[in-house]
């Protein structure tokens, strides 16, 4: 169904592409977008052109000593302040590494713009949809972002050949070591442990291979809960429900999906105040039909289900998650005390 979703991984000059085990590649746009919804939860970088996701400089991949995580620490969800956290340190660690390798990077936010929202089932929030309606004014800035973004501009800049060799110093090459891990529905997904990127990884995370196993498990659960609630019968209820009151009101749509098609076309050109007046309505009768308060019930007792029935990748996540927060702190501090070098200088460093 619908979302305005974050622009995880904010403006990224290329594309990361995934391969399954037969060698199919799929690319992940996360470049973020109005997208409908996130169905295809981006679970890894492979062989990947994904500019901006910067990590690393240090002389081997062990990870930073520092002070291990309180019992239980380690058991709760990251708040949005915990992702901001480790977020900026990959990118610190990235950028130092491919400084040392000759190369720049610029660290990106994580969230560009804090008004872009995710609303996976209906938009239910009446002074966001009063202010944007569908997001197209949040859409045409995040293309504003990309444009600018200074890590695809220096990309770009770059020869074919030396773009390659960038490529190959923030992925690792096409004949470094694979890890591969299974999704919940079956794929085999793969990725090479090389580059600056996994190295960053292993600096924040310790062990890559169990990072990449745990966040392939627990990234595509998002898409498995959102089929199990748009399946469930209740929501069906509700959604009816939402689509007479929206009727009623002059706009016929038979589900929230179908609404927001119509605003995020790109190849339309809707008024804006139709959009607005849309969108609030939208909001106004995802709470008067229910359809807000049974999606989040729902979405609850679905979560709640296969973090139960995953388990061991969910808590294994939260334990490595706690143990690189630790170390993000010092690893942030330290990339921020630390003047830019000549890459010459920080080679000899290395």
């Amino acid at each position: 169904m619908g979302s305005i979703t974050n622009t995880t991984q904010n403006t990224r000059a290329f594309r990361r592409k995934e391969t399954s085990y037969e060698g199919e590649e799929r690319e992940s746009a996360k470049e973020g977008g109005m997208r409908i919804h996130r169905r295809a939860v981006a679970m890894t970088a492979a062989v990947a052109v994904a500019l901006a996701a910067v990590s690393c400089g240090m002389s081997d991949s062990r990870p930073v000593a520092g002070k291990q995580p309180t019992t239980g620490y380690g058991t709760r969800p990251l708040t949005e302040q915990d992702k901001d956290l480790l977020h900026d340190a990959e990118e610190s660690l990235t950028r130092s590494c491919m400084a040392s390798r000759g190369f720049k990077m610029w660290v990106v936010p994580r969230k560009p713009l804090p008004e872009d929202r995710e609303f996976p089932y209906v938009i239910d929030d009446v002074p966001w949809a009063s202010a944007h309606g569908y997001g197209s004014d949040i859409r045409t800035r995040r293309d504003q972002l990309r444009v600018s973004d200074p890590n695809r501009r220096y990309f770009d800049g770059l020869s074919p050949m030396e773009r390659e060799r960038a490529l190959d110093a923030l992925h690792g090459e096409p004949s470094a070591r694979r890890l591969e891990a299974r999704t919940p529905d079956g794929m085999t997904l793969g990725r090479v442990d090389g580059g600056c990127t996994a190295l960053a990884q292993k600096r924040l995370y310790g062990d890559l291979a169990a990072w990449f196993r745990v966040t392939t498990v627990t990234d595509a659960l998002n898409k498995i809960r959102y089929s199990q609630v748009t399946a469930d019968t209740d929501y069906a209820d509700s959604i009816r429900k939402w689509s007479a009151c929206m009727r009623e009101r002059g706009s016929l749509y038979a589900d929230p999906h179908e609404a927001r098609a119509v605003f995020l076309d790109p190849d339309k050109a809707v008024p804006r105040v139709r959009e607005i007046h849309t969108a609030v309505t939208e909001a106004e009768c995802a709470i008067s039909s229910g359809l807000s308060d049974t999606a989040r019930r729902l979405d609850r007792r679905y979560g709640e289900r296969l973090r139960h029935e995953y388990a061991d990748e969910v808590l294994t996540r939260r334990r490595l998650e706690a143990a690189a927060l630790e170390r993000s702190r010092s690893t942030v501090r330290n990339e921020r005390d630390q003047p830019d070098q000549p890459a010459e200088k920080r080679r000899k460093e290395q």
